[in-house]
């Protein structure tokens, strides 16, 4: 069986020390803040996440940048020369355009390196949604499956990574187009929070809203009981945007619940932080449907 890795990037949000003990390669996206443009590494080496959401706070517009084909070509190639196969688990093309980025790359190498295995899936999913994905796809690839049944199992297996968040300024999606500006000023006043999850097409939708940011939070564990599936075996992936005492509350909650095995947690990236703002608490779990 050929040796190969498992390649994502870092919409995943995985945290630095998962990636190492994974042994899962991860490729950087962009953010700009403040005219600066950085790369987003787990391990945060451009800017503390503690200082990205400050700036947020502090009313700074930040912008995001998908990874284009030559990155994704720099990245791959020499892991083909060293005669690895590759397995791309890629951000969802609902929301980026990462993926397709990662298509184009995958074909073009294809060509140029018949004799290697070379796959790409798009996961539909987004922070540690397709976090928790590449971390079961790691785990599979550890215990000796091979590239195919990782593949395989990716694709039956992805719609079933549930995404279930509540954001605590409507501000930020009003400035992505989620919402109207008067829904924004309005729900502000009310102190309503919204409740979305990520659907089958990787899309993000509004699927419900809350009174006061205690309900929200309640809202969505309430979900995760609809339709989560043998929780008592699972660890679920929980992600949040610098308010960890929040993610918390969730996490402790689904074990209280539902008696999951354990929580991983860790800040969302700036990636996907820009487009939420501070205050955004995800929860990710398997389930019969998203």
């Amino acid at each position: 069986m050929s040796e190969y890795i498992i390649v994502t990037d870092s919409a995943a949000d995985l945290p630095a020390s998962m990636v190492e003990e994974l042994g899962v390669e991860v490729l950087p996206l962009s953010f700009t803040i403040e005219d600066h443009t950085y790369e987003d590494h787990p391990d945060r080496r451009a800017m503390p996440i503690e200082q990205f959401y400050g700036l947020l706070r502090q009313g700074k517009m930040a912008t995001t940048s998908a990874v284009n084909v030559s990155q994704y070509t720099e990245l791959l190639e020499p892991v083909l020369q060293s005669g690895r196969d590759v397995l791309v688990l890629a951000f969802s093309s609902g929301l980026s355009t990462t993926y397709n980025s990662s298509a184009i790359a995958v074909e073009e190498l294809r060509e140029k390196y018949p004799e290697r295995k070379i796959f790409t899936v798009d996961t539909l999913c987004a922070s540690l949604g397709e976090g928790l994905l590449v971390w079961y796809a790691a785990r599979m690839r550890q215990a000796g499956k091979s590239i195919e049944e990782v593949r395989d199992w990716a694709e039956e297996n992805k719609l079933r990574f549930c995404h279930w968040f509540t954001v605590n300024d409507l501000h930020f999606l009003k400035r992505g187009g989620r919402i109207s500006a008067t829904t924004a000023v309005v729900g502000s006043m009310l102190q309503i929070k919204p409740v979305l999850h990520v659907d089958n097409e990787g899309h993000l939708i509004n699927m419900g809203k809350a009174r006061g940011r205690g309900a929200a939070l309640k809202y969505v564990v309430d979900e995760m009981g609809k339709r989560v599936t043998d929780p008592q075996d699972q660890v679920i992936f929980i992600s949040h945007s610098d308010c960890l005492e929040d993610a918390m509350i969730v996490g402790e909650e689904a074990k209280k619940r539902f008696g999951v095995k354990d929580v991983v947690y860790n800040h969302i990236g700036p990636v996907i932080g820009a487009h939420t703002g501070p205050g955004t608490v995800a929860l990710f779990f398997l389930g019969s449907e998203r």
